[in-house]
């Protein structure tokens, strides 16, 4: 159980802890990125620039699926962490049907709203012609298949907050798998292109959905299943969906985010852009799933921390996820920027010109990688502490804060304004979150008496 698993207080613990649940789920993040990584191999090697771009117009619109799955997934983990930490096991089959309830009316709403507006999002964005052809394609798949790709979002990380993270990383391991063996049939065999690509994708998710509620319905599962529960408790929907909220509007951010500079892209430069624009987006996203994995790992030690008023163990796990997704973030850039036209032929190497703009892109859009890294830990800390108000202020500021920057940038930058808007807004939204992090931790040591909370984060 989660409790005998975390229960000892030493450093030596924690740090086993955090690695614990930590590495399952970098690798359960990798392995889900791998989805939508792999798309872009094949398409980029067997369609070239115009695949690239369509799909990287296609990913904002279904993305919003996917949040709302990982709000659900992460409200509902954080509150049957908590409730454990607090010694009550009992409410735990209320929360996961509860979950699976909402998530079923969220996808009724996300089936209609791809139904009706998915091709109005794609010309927002600049698609026309062969691209929003392409593009439409993807869409169509999911727009029947929403409940598929918001419950698979969302069952990895109620499994991992059951105690098997390796579970669940398996589990996303095998849809990764199935998911490339038909990329490849589906796209390089049968020329099927983007429709391929997501057909691929929501069979993947599938098998998924079936794996997981099997698990939740077997014996390896250590929720225990009374004759009689409710089925659905409003109280604790509202507290899962304002614990998940945050993680929800950071894909809101990232599908925003990248529609705009799509859009943008198009105005100020060409498809081609676009479609450089997905490879450096493809690149950055490896970095963004180790830190989400960072992040997801911190919350159900962190959450369960919170429900038994461990407040010592909270700052030292708050610390070691600081450091290791600062480490991570600067790895990467060094790695990029020391091989960028190795890493760029990934997804296209007969392209001169699409890899040229791609290096630069990697340059100009990635300096401060890190930093995002760290707002999305911040994000999540706040969640697992039960601070779903200032988790959602940071997630929404993410957004907002990048928008200017995305306006009056490429006014008298053109292009190279448009690529640098992301890493500045960041070093700026860091300026105010660092702070927030900071008094937090001061307040929890004046609150609950002498911690290590200063040398917590002035080591960090």
């Amino acid at each position: 159980m989660l409790a005998q698993s975390i229960e000892n207080n030493s450093n030596d613990s924690i740090s086993r802890t955090f690695w614990r649940y930590t590495l399952p789920a970098i690798a359960a993040m990798l392995v889900n990125g791998l989805y939508q990584i792999v798309d872009g191999i094949f398409i980029g090697h067997y369609i070239g620039y115009e695949g690239l771009a369509a799909i990287n117009m296609a990913w904002p619109v279904i993305y919003f699926m996917v949040g709302f799955g990982i709000m659900i997934g992460m409200g509902s983990g954080s509150l049957l962490s908590i409730q454990r930490g607090k010694g009550d096991t009992s409410a735990a089959p209320t929360i996961l049907t509860t979950s699976l309830l909402s998530m079923l009316a969220l996808a009724v709403a996300s089936s209609a709203i791809l139904s009706i507006l998915s091709t109005f999002f794609l010309e927002a964005q600049g698609g026309a012609g062969t691209t929003l052809v392409m593009a439409q394609d993807y869409i169509s798949v999911f727009s029947w298949g929403t409940a598929i790709t918001i419950i698979a979002s969302a069952l990895p990380l109620l499994i991992r907050n059951d105690e098997s993270p390796n579970i669940a990383t398996g589990l996303m391991v095998l849809g990764a798998f199935i998911n490339i063996a038909l990329d490849y049939l589906l796209i390089g065999v049968f020329e099927f292109g983007l429709l391929g690509a997501a057909i691929a994708t929501i069979t993947a998710q599938l098998t998924v959905c079936i794996l997981g509620l099997v698990y939740f319905c077997s014996r390896i599962s250590n929720i225990s299943w009374p004759s009689k529960f409710r089925y659905f408790n409003a109280s604790f929907a509202k507290q899962i969906v304002l614990l998940g909220s945050s993680s929800l509007f950071m894909y809101l951010y990232t599908s925003f985010v990248f529609a705009l500079h799509n859009r943008l892209f198009i105005e100020y430069g060409t498809p081609l852009t676009v479609g450089a624009f997905a490879i450096v987006g493809y690149l950055m996203v490896l970095y963004y799933l180790v830190s989400e994995g960072i992040a997801e790992g911190l919350q159900p030690p962190v959450s369960y921390y919170y429900g038994a008023e461990q407040h010592a163990n909270i700052n030292k796990m708050l610390k070691l996820s600081i450091k290791v997704t600062l480490i991570a973030g600067t790895s990467w850039i060094l790695l990029l920027n020391a091989i960028p036209e190795t890493m760029v032929k990934l997804f296209n190497s007969s392209d001169s010109e699409l890899i040229a703009t791609a290096v630069d892109g990697i340059r100009m859009h990635l300096f401060a990688m890190p930093l995002d890294g760290f707002i999305v830990l911040s994000s999540v800390y706040f969640m697992a502490t039960n601070q779903g108000v200032k988790a959602l202020v940071i997630a929404c500021g993410n957004m907002l804060i990048q928008l200017p920057f995305l306006m009056i940038l490429p006014k008298f930058f053109g292009v190279d304004g448009v690529w640098m808007a992301m890493p500045i807004s960041n070093i700026a939204l860091c300026l105010i979150v660092v702070p927030l992090v900071w008094l937090d931790v001061k307040a929890r040591a004046r609150k609950f008496g002498p911690t290590t909370t200063e040398a917590v984060i002035a080591t960090a």
